[in-house]
């Protein structure tokens, strides 16, 4: 073997090495959010790459801007940097602060809203009608009526006419609450499902009607 070769080789070696530790971190982050508050939190382990693919699939570089609901680890947020998408042009909405911290250092440039998602629009960098899509990493199911309704109205009084939230669930059902979506003027469908990822997820595209 080359001498020539041996550098390229030590390059890749260690940049799958850091990629190793920044996601055993992350596992750690999560982790230790989970067990703080597991339902704000959902499940024990991140959402998984091929998941976070086909969540961001909708997003268009210049079709206005993003929020992210539930920014955990920041699985969802590499997608959609990875899309083109301006820094300066997404919004990551998390609750927990060592979680929120986190992203702040992995992701500048990027705004981190550290408040409930029901009231992100009192922190938006945005107008209403400004953000083409909303990607939702939030524990929707275990949720309660009054806070998914709020949640999807404050989605829907930020997204443009024709803009899509997206939202997984681990169940195969809908994790909208019934009469949520007739008193929104809103429509949910199955938008994909992955096995993937651990539980498998059910993805989810929420319009207006």
């Amino acid at each position: 073997m080359s001498k020539a070769c041996r550098p390229r080789e030590s390059s890749i070696a260690l940049e799958e090495k850091r990629r190793a530790a920044q996601e055993a971190r992350d596992y750690l982050r999560f982790l230790g959010a989970w067990m703080r508050k597991p339902l704000q939190a959902g499940a024990i382990v991140p959402s998984s790459k091929s998941l976070a693919r086909r969540m961001v699939r909708d997003i268009g570089v210049g079709d206005g801007r993003v929020v992210e609901l539930g920014g955990g680890t920041g699985v969802f947020t590499r997608a959609i940097l990875a899309t083109g998408l301006p820094r300066d042009q997404l919004e990551v909405v998390e609750i927990e602060p060592a979680l929120a911290r986190s992203l702040r250092q992995t992701f500048p440039g990027v705004s981190i809203v550290e408040a409930p998602a029901q009231y992100f629009s009192q922190h938006a960098a945005g107008q209403p009608g400004d953000y083409q899509a909303v990607v939702s990493g939030l524990p929707l199911l275990a949720m309660d009526r009054d806070v998914q309704h709020g949640i999807l109205e404050e989605a829907f009084r930020m997204l443009a006419p024709q803009g899509t939230m997206m939202q997984f669930t681990y169940s195969p059902r809908s994790p909208v609450k019934p009469g949520i979506l007739e008193d929104l003027g809103l429509t949910i469908e199955r938008a994909g499902q992955t096995l993937r990822n651990f539980p498998p997820a059910t993805l989810f595209r929420i319009r207006r009607k």
